[in-house]
């Protein structure tokens, strides 16, 4: 599908290109194929590219002297022929523990949204979700594929202490808190698995594109897969996306 890019000039060292702004898993591979290429065209001028949902900003490490230059140079590469560079993706399999003592909004979540805790669970595990994009913190998921019926406005009054590996669903997302955070998404449960290890190269594994799929297990599984990660004997491990 072709699609028409908007460009623009974001600060003095920045260009922004922006696709329609829909959540689209065929603009997600458009957006990931395009960032592929910018980076394997511009190793030596040293750019950074950030995307999110709809676009893509790159962040070159000199002023731009002429954007009109660049916003021709960076509209012949997304027109040339190699636009479908492959995108290797994996899906990962994230076990959570949902119930009241972890999942502190699960029973306000089931009362407002006159939903057994047994349909909440059911609807969130039956789902692979899309990796969209990584950020507000390092390794925080931006998942699409969110079933309609687990559709909730974020809180109007922000939870100041989110505990790490908390499971959440926010407006039409669901994620995981990496680390303790404020924020103001539903808990509905809590993975051991940690997402984000500075000191681990990638800190991140999961990158965009990638699958999630949650997977419900019980407090005994919950505390073995815990004991086995403080004895860094735990290892996530994907199986390629078919």
């Amino acid at each position: 599908m072709e699609y028409r890019l908007r460009y623009s000039q974001y600060n003095e060292r920045s260009i922004l290109i922006e696709w329609p702004a829909i959540i689209d898993e065929d603009i997600l591979k458009n957006i990931l194929n395009f960032k592929k290429k910018v980076l394997k065209i511009y190793t030596k001028q040293k750019v950074e590219v950030i995307h999110t949902y709809t676009s893509i900003l790159i962040i070159y490490s000199f002023t731009i002297e002429n954007v009109n230059d660049k916003f021709f140079e960076l509209k012949r590469l997304f027109e040339s022929q190699d636009k479908d560079l492959e995108v290797e993706s994996w899906v990962w399999e994230i076990p959570v523990y949902y119930n009241d003592e972890f999942g502190i909004d699960l029973d306000n979540f089931s009362k407002a949204k006159k939903l057994s805790k047994d349909d909440i669970i059911n609807h969130h595990t039956s789902a692979i979700y899309t990796v969209f994009f990584i950020g507000f913190l390092p390794g925080f998921l931006y998942l699409g594929g969110l079933n309609s019926k687990l559709h909730f406005d974020r809180k109007t009054r922000p939870n100041l202490d989110v505990k790490k590996g908390s499971v959440a669903i926010g407006g039409q997302q669901t994620g995981i808190y990496p680390q303790d955070s404020p924020g103001g998404w539903h808990v509905i449960g809590k993975t051991p698995v940690e997402l984000f290890n500075a000191s681990l190269n990638p800190p991140c594994k999961i990158r965009p594109g990638d699958k999630v799929k949650f997977v419900s297990i019980d407090k005994a599984t919950y505390l073995d897969i815990e004991s086995q990660i403080a004895k860094s004997s735990f290892q996530l491990k994907p199986i390629p996306n078919a």
